[in-house]
């Protein structure tokens, strides 16, 4: 395997990621209504709403703007402030596109693309590392969303996948 190859790998492994978030975000959104997608457990906590919109933000800010070069128009604070109402159709579309670009920037990426050092958000960063920032980041506040919707939904809450062979965990 040569490097480029390597950096392929990379792109296609943190694209898997990403889908795989995304599935589990649309999977607890499909079981909220609008209004449960803007409940928040407290006022100086986050709603499912405000962190699709923070997830697509930081996806826009470090993987379309930071590895992919293009203009960076990210208002963070809004991500967080913002009390809607933003329908799910809308919200679910703003992170489909974020992710959609995030592809873009990460197709056809090579490993020098990779090394190049970047300024993102005031911190001084490879494009490796930006991914390696970006994708955790991304599933931390995956798990977040789906710990919300449980707590909303408590025994109703629908799994999206379920242990059903001695392999898998039964």
């Amino acid at each position: 395997m040569n490097v480029n190859e390597l950096a392929t790998a990379i792109s296609q492994e943190t694209n898997r990621r990403l889908d795989a978030s995304v599935s589990k975000i649309r999977h607890c959104v499909d079981q909220l209504s609008d209004e449960q997608l803007w409940w928040r457990p407290a006022e100086s906590m986050n709603s499912i709403a405000n962190l699709i919109l923070h997830l697509s933000g930081n996806l826009r800010q470090w993987i379309v703007a930071g590895v992919g070069g293009k203009t960076d128009s990210r208002n963070r604070p809004v991500e967080f402030s913002e009390r809607g109402p933003i329908s799910r159709d809308q919200l679910l579309a703003l992170l489909d596109a974020a992710v959609d670009e995030s592809r873009q920037a990460l197709d056809g990426i090579t490993a020098d693309n990779l090394l190049r050092p970047l300024h993102i958000q005031g911190f001084e960063q490879t494009a490796l590392g930006a991914i390696f920032d970006s994708i955790p980041h991304f599933g931390g506040h995956t798990q977040e969303i789906v710990s919300l919707a449980r707590q909303q939904l408590s025994a109703a809450y629908r799994f999206e996948w379920t242990p059903s062979t001695p392999e898998e965990g039964v």
